[in-house]
């Protein structure tokens, strides 16, 4: 029994997603179905927090973006949906805390001072490859 649980779900997990911590600034591509088409638009933000690890197939993580007049959007995923295409990584600030909920109170403002100690690690690692 236990092995055919293991084989569904090793079949049903990508393997192909980047390791997602919260405070980290990405960008989900994802499908949207309108009438018979589908379509892939992206949504950029913050992730506020990642829930039960990537590893399992209930893991979820939750994007926060600040839109116009700073009304916030949340929107949750489940990381192993065949609706995500794709996610890329734009920045990794130092955070001390695996939900940063308290994001949700500030400004848009507040947040770029928040997160204003950034490393990129993507850039780093492109440029370093490109010179040799």
């Amino acid at each position: 029994m236990n092995n055919k649980v293991l084989e569904i779900h090793k079949s049903l997990a990508k393997t192909n997603l980047p390791e997602i911590k919260s405070g980290m600034k990405v960008k989900v591509w994802y499908k949207i179905k309108e009438g018979e088409k589908w379509r892939t638009t992206y949504f950029e933000g913050i992730v506020i927090a990642v829930k039960h690890g990537l590893k399992t197939l209930n893991s979820t993580f939750t994007v926060r973006k600040i839109a116009v007049d700073n009304v916030g959007v949340d929107m949750t995923w489940p990381t192993h949906s065949p609706i995500i295409e794709k996610i890329n990584i734009l920045q990794t600030p130092k955070v001390r805390r695996a939900k940063v909920y308290y994001l949700r109170e500030r400004s848009r403002k507040q947040v770029r001072a928040k997160l204003k100690n950034t490393v990129i690690k993507k850039e780093k690692e492109e440029t370093e490859e490109k010179q040799p």
